[in-house]
């Protein structure tokens, strides 16, 4: 798994699909030529990875017991940058707004 990417095993019900679903929303932007640059520069997109994300993201749902029907539009994303996840501050910002979240990483870094 790259290092990089939040592990989907640490998202609560919730962010997992919440996630899921903001692949699908980046997709449907990028393809009607939306601009992304806010989710850019705030370090919460890497658009040649969404592909690869949304599979993880998928892994984890059917690992959980959840259903997945909707599969990830394929688009050309090599004209956007590259963006680049911040891992930490994501995972600090899921620790302190979602306790089960925090549960799940403190639950994962004891490990």
């Amino acid at each position: 798994m790259r290092q990089w990417l939040v592990n989907p095993i640490l998202l609560c019900r919730k962010h997992l699909l919440g996630e899921h679903v903001e692949h699908h929303m980046f997709m449907g932007s990028i393809s009607r030529g939306k601009s992304v640059e806010g989710f850019l520069k705030g370090g919460l997109l890497e658009p040649k990875t969404l592909q690869y994300r949304h599979k993880q993201l998928v892994d984890e749902m059917m690992a959980r017991g959840y259903n997945h029907k909707s599969p990830l539009i394929d688009i050309d994303v090599s004209h956007l940058p590259y963006g680049k996840i911040d891992i930490n501050r994501n995972i600090e910002d899921l620790r302190s707004r979602c306790k089960e979240c925090a549960s799940r990483i403190k639950q994962y870094e004891s490990r």
